[in-house]
């Protein structure tokens, strides 16, 4: 059973990049490979050439013209055998080294695709790092702005139940509030943007590294593909999905202790072709607000048309192909939907689907109908 390449080499996190330094490694030493056979052949050609050559001289040597009758005709035959034997090695040797003039320019091939690969690659890699490194500064800016707010309040609380305070006193401190509320929101603001902005960027990222890995499976399917790559994938696979996005969290959901006071959060999830997050809901789970039956949408259950190939990686998931038509009964807020088709229910991503319009329906039903004709 052949094993999913594009999905054994992600990151555990944002800041991991072993998975593609180990794809990175396999084509160097694929490179380093072709180098090896290149200097096998040439050695091997050297040696047929030399071999050819001397069994040329030896034939066009050796005496023998005071012979007469059938022995000289004998001996001239042998003769005659081992130069066209050493002319067999020459040609060989020729043949080898045009092999190996192929071997080099199949390794100059693999060269560019590799350099393009890394450029494809390195190219969202910096942003993306950089995006994310300031992400979690304006994170920590923000949960600081927001402290100061909440200390400066309570000041103000303090000075207000004094009956000693002077009125500047008091204007002083509410000012100060003031002041450390406007930074907190402005901090908050700039959080949620670059939230926002590293979650597009990591959508552009995932699907370039999956086309990457797809270029990279396709370069090394040369020999027995399914035995080589499921050996790759043993030997150097990192994380078979990709790392956890970065969530919002607002910081009234904080507690002192720096846990979780209520959950609130909004779930950044990315949904690709041949891609599964843990993101969806246990099985069994109906809570408030999590999904939505399709009746109470109106119209009762709906059809959608499969749009991608999806296998499903849990119990609870539904394995569906593309063209496939199926019944949706229930609309998760997280991106996952229960579909049924032929009889079975099961989580499907909705950004594999798309809706079948009733007049698309009513003209496939007129196709049907025995007595269709277009062109009338």
């Amino acid at each position: 059973m052949a094993l999913l390449f594009c999905d054994a080499f992600w990151g555990t996190d944002f800041s991991d990049q072993s998975g593609y330094e180990a794809i990175l490694q396999r084509l160097q030493d694929g490179r380093h490979m072709c180098k090896d056979v290149e200097e096998l052949l040439k050695m091997r050609a050297l040696a047929e050439e030399k071999y050819g050559r001397d069994l040329v001289a030896i034939a066009r040597k050796a005496e023998g013209q005071t012979e007469i009758g059938t022995l000289k005709a004998s001996f001239d035959k042998l003769k005659a055998e081992i130069e066209k034997t050493g002319n067999l090695h020459i040609q060989l040797s020729e043949r080898i080294k045009e092999e190996v003039q192929k071997i080099e320019a199949f390794r100059e091939h693999q060269r560019e695709q590799r350099k393009k690969l890394e450029e494809i690659i390195e190219k969202l890699q910096k942003p993306k790092m950089l995006l994310h490194k300031k992400t979690m500064e304006s994170k920590r800016l923000y949960e600081q702005r927001f402290k100061e707010a909440e200390e400066a309040e309570q000041a103000v609380g303090k000075k207000t139940n004094v009956t000693t305070s002077t009125h500047r006193q008091s204007e002083k401190v509410m000012s100060r509030a003031r002041l450390c509320r406007q930074a907190a929101n402005l901090a908050e603001k700039q959080y949620k943007w670059n939230v926002d902005q590293l979650e597009k960027m990591c959508q552009d990222w995932e699907s370039t590294y999956r086309s990457a890995c797809e270029e990279v499976r396709k370069i090394l399917e040369q020999c027995d593909i399914i035995t080589d790559n499921n050996c790759f994938i043993k030997m150097k696979k990192t994380a078979c999905r990709p790392p956890a996005l970065i969530e919002f969290r607002s910081y009234s959901d904080l507690n002192a202790n720096g846990g979780v006071r209520r959950v609130e959060t909004k779930r950044l999830s990315v949904m690709l072709p041949g891609m599964s997050f843990s993101a969806y809901p246990e099985t069994g789970s109906n809570s408030a607000g999590s999904y939505t039956s399709a009746q109470q949408t109106g119209g009762g259950p709906e059809k959608y048309m499969v749009l991608y190939d999806f296998k499903a990686q849990e119990d609870d998931e539904l394995s569906i192909s593309k063209g496939q038509v199926v019944t949706i009964t229930e609309k998760g807020e997280d991106g996952w939907w229960r579909a049924w088709r032929d009889g079975i229910s099961g989580l499907v991503p909705k950004t594999y689907l798309t809706k079948i319009s009733v007049q698309s329906q009513s003209t496939r039903l007129v196709a049907a109908h025995p007595d269709y004709n277009p062109i009338k």
